[in-house]
């Protein structure tokens, strides 16, 4: 690639993730995020968590006959309390999903997962290190909405770094593998010229 384009590209990448502590003249080729269906099972937990929570208000409000009102009182509480922790729950589980993002640059992998808002690890390999990705579906719903695992090995102490949920389609998969050889290559004619 010219310099000149890749110096623009690395200030493209510089703008675009500024969370990114990136190398000279490294840019990012693909941001990988969660797939959607996450974003979907996310709210439809909440909404369901919502609804549950709603109709036990309307039938303690339909019972009130029966209740004396400080029992009244405490299952308000209560009900507020599950309403509270179902939005709270929906809040943290979005914030998790947004942490969780792999960058593929011209020269390195980097993977951040964010398991719970305090607990985040950052993985990074640089591309010639990596001896395979793949990509698996393992169900029908994974086929249906288009998403599964990506998976990269490294060469040596073959460890597996995998970024789960993830909508990367085919075009894209063959294009990582492509820039994985590239730099395997680049690699192999850096090492022949240093001898």
């Amino acid at each position: 690639m010219d310099e000149s384009l890749a110096k623009i590209r690395h200030e493209r990448s510089k703008k675009d993730f500024p969370g990114l502590r990136l190398e000279d003249d490294e840019y990012v080729e693909f941001a990988f995020k969660r797939a959607k269906i996450c974003l979907f099972l996310i709210f439809g937990g909440v909404g369901l968590g919502l609804a549950v929570v709603l109709l036990a208000f309307l039938l303690v409000l339909m019972g009130q006959s029966m209740i004396d009102e400080m029992g009244r009182n405490f299952l308000f509480i209560i009900l507020a309390a599950l309403l509270a922790a179902a939005i709270i729950i929906g809040l943290i589980s979005l914030t998790v999903h947004r942490g969780n993002k792999l960058f593929i640059t011209n020269r390195r992998v980097i993977q951040m997962v964010m398991t719970s808002p305090v607990v985040n690890s950052v993985n990074i390999i640089d591309l010639s290190s990596v001896e395979d990705a793949s990509f698996r579906q393992e169900n029908l719903l994974q086929s249906l909405f288009h998403y599964g695992t990506l998976r990269l090995s490294t060469v040596g102490d073959e460890t597996t770094y995998t970024f789960k949920y993830s909508d990367i389609t085919g075009e894209q998969l063959k294009e990582v593998t492509d820039l994985i050889s590239n730099a395997k290559k680049r690699g192999r004619k850096k090492k022949e010229t240093e001898e």
